[in-house]
């Protein structure tokens, strides 16, 4: 045995610089030091892994096929999804072509050896390739050429993402494929099957999100420097509403009807009722500020549930303002149905008793500067009021005094008690139809 392989590598050592010796055969290689491959002799004799199949020729047709193994996070935040897929490429390369009707699977290394398509994945952040327990690739040769070259990989892709609608969106998101350097006069990029070339995504389970409908399309990158091919893989994610009606629509309604519950108190019960308001507000707020905290973000967006949550927080505080306008209303009347005593109303009294004329005669300097006499006489012991008149100024402010005393009488709470009777039929009222407009809105528009 050691005389065996001493005679080899002396051999070896011996032969020209273009020959190379690999165990257990010699081998005449062309050109640089690629090996050939293992099992196929002088298979890739003369191959150069730089140069495109049909390279100066017509481009390659690479057809693809997608299986999504999962969809592990979607972001709103962020606005991206991170997915695990297996992809798979196939081509010929008639570099390649050997005798017989089988197909052979190779070691995955094998691949630095050959010329692979430069396929990478658009609007992607991160992506790794797995590597456990060694480079998740698979290489497999027909011997009509043909190559299929698989990947698993893990990225993470952007999605832009509408919220205005949040939690009652629908999200629709792409996987797309392109080709970096060569252009479509050197590659040609098809679906396999065409929707029937992606698998596994009617079959994912997501947390928050249904999987509506996918589709596939056949699209080019119009760049700078060419044209691209690029194949696009569209899918639409509706949210389940479930949680979100769980988690913040029936706690925010709750309490909107529990702000009614000061309706049936008494105005009189001024802690039990400022408890109520106060409480309730705070209570919603709070539910505010969670709800925003979770996509904080996206607070540019004007989403769903923040007008719903802003919609339940103006009735909470109306029923707290309610309140307010019923106890002063209340309270004013009192106060002037109470009667006037003491030195106030002997004071009243005897205002009312002073004549007109003497007023007149008192104050007659500082009543100069308000009103204009035409024909005024003044004598010792009277002034003639017949020949007083106004100023056309002084006439309009008049007159839009007594406009106002009579829309303030309009507005005038006479029975105090009945503000609660209303407010316990108009509220609810009120909230059922706006509950009706926003679902309609957001659920059918």
């Amino acid at each position: 045995m050691f005389c065996r392989y001493f005679c080899f590598f002396s051999l070896c050592l011996f032969l020209p610089t273009p020959r190379r010796c690999s165990l257990g055969r010699v081998s005449d290689l062309h050109g640089s030091d690629t090996p050939s491959l293992p099992g196929f002799e002088n298979l890739t004799m003369g191959y150069n892994k730089y140069l495109r199949p049909y390279f100066g020729g017509e481009p390659v047709q690479i057809a693809m096929s997608l299986d999504i193994a999962s969809i592990s996070s979607i972001s709103e935040s962020d606005m991206d999804y991170t997915a695990t897929i297996y992809l798979r490429q196939r081509w010929t390369d008639p570099r390649l072509v050997f005798h017989g009707n089988k197909s052979f699977t190779l070691d995955a290394r094998l691949v630095e050896l050959l010329w692979v398509p430069d396929t990478y994945i658009v609007e992607s952040k991160r992506s790794f390739l797995h590597d456990v327990t060694v480079g998740n690739r698979l290489i497999r040769l027909f011997s009509n050429g043909t190559i299929l070259y698989a990947l698993r990989i893990t990225t993470t892709v952007a999605c832009n993402m509408d919220l205005s609608k949040y939690p009652m969106d629908t999200q629709t998101c792409r996987l797309q494929l392109e080709s970096w350097g060569y252009d479509e006069n050197d590659v040609i990029f098809t679906w396999l099957r065409g929707n029937d070339s992606v698998h596994g995504i009617e079959k994912l389970r997501l947390s928050q999100y249904t999987v509506e409908r996918y589709y596939t399309l056949v699209s080019k990158s119009q760049q700078e420097t060419g044209s691209y091919p690029r194949l696009i893989l569209q899918f639409e994610l509706r949210r389940n509403i479930l949680y979100f009606i769980l988690e913040t629509y029936v706690p925010s309604t709750l309490l909107v009807m529990l702000s009614w519950v000061s309706f049936w108190i008494t105005l009189d019960s001024v802690p039990a009722r400022t408890c109520i308001g106060v409480t309730t507000v705070l209570s919603m707020t709070t539910l505010m500020i969670g709800s925003r905290s979770s996509l904080s973000k996206t607070n540019c967006f004007i989403k769903a549930i923040d007008v719903y949550l802003g919609i339940c927080f103006s009735f909470i505080f109306g029923a707290l303002v309610e309140y307010a306008v019923a106890h002063y209303s209340s309270s004013q009347k009192c106060a002037a149905k109470a009667p006037q005593e003491g030195p106030a109303n002997e004071l009243t009294k005897e205002m009312e008793e002073v004549n007109i004329t003497n007023i007149l005669n008192s104050s007659i300097t500082s009543y100069k500067r308000k009103i204009s006499f035409t024909s005024i006489e003044i004598s010792s012991n009277n002034v003639n009021c017949s020949d007083l008149t106004m100023k056309t100024h002084e006439k309009i402010k008049y007159v839009l005094r007594n406009k106002m005393h009579r829309i303030i009488g309009y507005f005038t709470i006479q029975n105090p008690s009945n503000v609660d009777h209303y407010s316990k039929l108009l509220f609810p009222l009120f909230f059922m139809l706006v509950n009706v407009f926003y679902w309609a809105y957001y659920l059918y528009f």
